[in-house]
C-alpha cells in the first residue's frame, strides 16, 4: 500500500497523522518522510489497528 492511501485512509478516519505517528513511536516529521515510501503487510495491518483504536477513542469521546 502507498504512502500516498495511508495518508487518505487516515484522513478519512478523521484522525491527524501526528496521532498515528505517536501511536507507532515516532516523530510527526519522521512519519511524514516514511508515508513517501510503500508499506509492506505488517505496517498496513499493525496502521489499520492504531487507526481503529484512536477511532474507537474519539467515539468514547464524543458520547
Amino acid at each position: 500500500m502507498t504512502g500516498q492511501e495511508i495518508k487518505l485512509m487516515i484522513k478519512s478516519a478523521g484522525i491527524k497523522l501526528w496521532e498515528v505517528a505517536e501511536l507507532l513511536n515516532m516523530r510527526d516529521s519522521e512519519f511524514s518522510r516514511r508515508l513517501r515510501k510503500p508499506f509492506n503487510a505488517d505496517e498496513v495491518a499493525n496502521i489499520k489497528r492504531i487507526i481503529n483504536e484512536l477511532s474507537a477513542q474519539n467515539e468514547s469521546t464524543n458520547n
